[in-house]
């Protein structure tokens, strides 16, 4: 069987952290999957990293690294892109947002043959828990702009929770986004650049302590830098970066 990686980067996240890599950890150990976790500890003020510290001692399979400066959700992800160990990779976010059960059906598909497993949390069998409004409306409206530009059925782009396999990520590169538009380009390029994806529907749980790192000025040039990019690439590069 192959060896899933989770990425979990997390920013001041001490109230978290523990539960999430547990929760994931017990859940793959359960249905056998060969798996590890790398924490990175995006330049985290409070007590993260003694929390990974401690944790590390009675679970092998976690490893953590302190992302240097400067910060930012997608250089934190870049990094753990670069450092992972599996043949394939997912994101979860630190604050247990999302569900470990959907990561083993995630897995499932990518044992299946396809490159890449995306999340629907809006699609029939997905639920979203405690959306604040105002994200939610931001959310449709930017996951619906995109279908319509790209032409695609698939309606949740921003889900961060998403899994690829090792040489679907080499085929991505080189990233560009510093912070959560990276949720954006990577699945957009999966999609332009042809390689095959499926869409499982997940849950996602509002955090009930602390702020979220996703500000909503996040929803505003970056994340249209990105689409506006890969738009380009669709339209102009002339295949030259499909899959081969």
């Amino acid at each position: 069987m192959k060896k899933i990686s989770l990425i979990i980067p997390a920013h001041n996240e001490q109230e978290y952290i523990e539960n999430t890599v547990l929760s994931f950890n017990h859940e793959l150990k359960k249905e056998n999957i060969p798996h590890d976790i790398l924490v990175i500890n995006d330049n985290s003020c409070d007590e993260t990293e003694d929390v990974l510290k401690r944790i590390a001692v009675n679970i092998p399979e976690l490893r953590y690294i302190n992302n240097c400066f400067p910060s930012g959700f997608g250089l934190a992800v870049r990094r753990g892109l670069d450092e992972f160990r599996g043949d394939y990779v997912s994101v979860v976010m630190a604050d247990l947002s999302d569900r470990p059960e959907d990561l083993v059906a995630y897995y499932r598909k990518l044992e299946e043959g396809y490159d890449a497993v995306f999340g629907s949390r809006f699609s029939m069998g997905g639920k979203s828990l405690g959306y604040p409004k105002t994200k939610y409306a931001l959310n449709r409206f930017t996951n619906n702009l995109i279908r319509l530009f790209f032409g695609i059925r698939y309606d949740d782009v921003t889900n961060a929770f998403k899994a690829y396999s090792r040489e679907a990520v080499d085929g991505l590169r080189p990233f560009l986004s510093s912070h959560f538009n990276l949720t954006v380009e990577l699945p957009l390029k999966i999609i332009v650049r042809g390689y095959s994806y499926a869409v499982v529907p997940n849950q996602w749980v509002n955090r009930r302590k602390g702020k979220s790192k996703l500000k909503i000025k996040e929803m505003g040039s970056r994340y249209f830098f990105i689409i506006l990019y890969c738009l380009l690439e669709k339209w102009l590069s002339r295949g030259d970066y499909k899959k081969r």
